[in-house]
């Protein structure tokens, strides 16, 4: 097994790990709603701070449940990683391409040389 495949394989395993090891240990067992996201849990506890805050100002879109709210945000990362890896994939084609385009010119280079 090469390093590069080693080193993906410790990378996919620890990335289980931090999926599944909050569940085995039962991190979230004490609360009503274990793994709500940082946004609702900002808003409990400014609620239990100052049960008067009014917030500056609203949503533009309220989805109607967690599921469709949920789904919208899978879509935006997924969105965003599909952006990201198009930009490193341009990115490494035209470095390949200049390295093809540099090596067919010392190849020319040295045939033209030749004659």
């Amino acid at each position: 097994m090469s390093r590069n495949t080693k080193i993906n394989v410790l990378l996919l395993l620890a990335v289980a790990a931090l999926a599944v090891l909050p569940l085995v240990l039962g991190l979230g067992d004490h609360k009503e709603e274990p793994f709500t996201g940082s946004d609702a849990e900002a808003e409990k506890t400014i609620t239990e701070i100052d049960p008067d805050y009014e917030p500056w100002f609203s949503p533009l879109y309220e989805p109607p449940s967690g599921e469709i709210e949920s789904a919208l945000f899978a879509a935006q990362a997924a969105l965003g990683a599909g952006v990201l890896a198009y930009c490193f994939g341009l990115r490494r084609g035209r470095r390949q391409g200049e390295e093809r385009a540099a090596r067919a010119a010392l190849r020319g280079a040295s045939a033209s040389e030749g004659d």
